[in-house]
């Protein structure tokens, strides 16, 4: 296994690392059997979530005894003091640890991340939880290119989480710009959520671009451990083929993908367009049906609002059928 250092951070982790999404999908059991693969196989970096269900109980169960073979990352998605300061012991309490290695912000909005700065935000109870010695670093994950940019200059950011892929290439300046600041950056999503067939070919493309410090594919079974190994330590140049292969995998998802940029909100009734999107790839990729309609019905405004004004679709810079595509969301949630 190839290790690297993360960011700022100082923390040597491996080039790749699991991303805890479907670990959902799996029991305490099969988490454990996981984890020791990984475990065995020199993967050190464990990324998951309160938001996620069940991870970080599975995963706690599993870490019994190897504990101190890896670093565990988690994120909450509270923005108040009061609110991180309970989500971090609730995820030592799940994890069975005294001691998170990274704790991070799950996704702000830009009104958000003001917060989370101001008096009695959540950066209050991470950095106390850090002098504490109950977490080691904080960092902030996100889905849109405004935050990412925004992140790059807050001083107490250490690591960034974005997606990025062969579809998704929006933030691949901004990447590069974690590397000139020392910000170490974490890829999620190098298979598009699922959107992806091809694996090998996602991963080989994601590990070429040098300034993506470790990628974490979702993993629930102990075969995808060796192919995407194989693929992340891979570091031959991309053939042609695989290149020509790559273009193929923008030809046919790129023209209705949602990239998460969020370029098109606000939406005029209130729909969370890009969520809505978000949850629809949960449902049809992920295979997290119940776990997708329990975020898709936490949405205060749903799909089926859409009074199809078309504001959204004159804003989109990828130019997708929203509206259409809102519908097909809509029916898919059955409503």
């Amino acid at each position: 296994m190839e290790y690297v250092t993360l960011g700022k951070t100082g923390l040597r982790v491996s080039r790749m690392g699991l991303g805890g999404i479907p670990i959902q999908k799996i029991d305490a059991e099969g988490t454990k059997t996981l984890l020791h693969k990984l475990a065995d196989r020199g993967v050190n970096y464990i990324d998951t979530a309160r938001g996620y269900t069940v991870s970080e109980e599975y995963l706690g169960y599993a870490l019994e005894g190897i504990r101190d073979r890896f670093i565990i990352a988690t994120k909450s998605m509270a923005r108040t003091k009061e609110a991180m300061a309970e989500d971090i012991e609730k995820s030592l309490h799940n994890l069975r640890t005294d001691h998170i290695e990274l704790y991070q912000v799950h996704n702000p909005s830009m009104e958000q991340l003001d917060q989370v700065q101001a008096a009695g935000g959540a950066l209050e109870a991470l950095q106390e939880a850090r002098a504490a010695g109950k977490i080691g670093h904080i960092g902030l994950t996100a889905h849109s290119v405004e935050v990412f940019a925004r992140a790059l200059e807050l001083d107490w950011v250490e690591t960034i989480m974005f997606p990025y892929n062969i579809v998704e290439s929006q933030g691949e300046e901004l990447i590069s710009k974690c590397e000139e600041k020392n910000i170490g950056f974490i890829d999620m999503k190098p298979l598009a959520g699922g959107a992806i067939e091809n694996g090998t070919l996602a991963l080989r493309y994601v590990c070429s671009n040098k300034n993506v410090t470790i990628v974490i594919p979702g993993m629930a079974e102990e075969k995808e451990i060796e192919e995407n190994i194989k693929a992340c330590l891979d570091d031959s140049p991309l053939s042609e083929k695989e290149l020509e292969e790559v273009q193929e995998v923008r030809n046919q998802l790129g023209t209705n993908f949602c990239r998460r940029c969020n370029y098109c909100a606000p939406c005029s009734v209130g729909i969370d367009i890009s969520g809505v999107f978000l949850f629809a790839g949960y449902l049809n990729r992920y295979g997290l049906g119940d776990w997708a309609r329990n975020r898709y019905s936490s949405l205060a405004v749903k799909a089926s609002a859409c009074i199809e004004c078309g504001k959204c679709e004159t804003r989109c810079p990828y130019h997708l059928p929203i509206r259409e595509m809102l519908k097909e969301c809509a029916q898919q949630f059955g409503e």
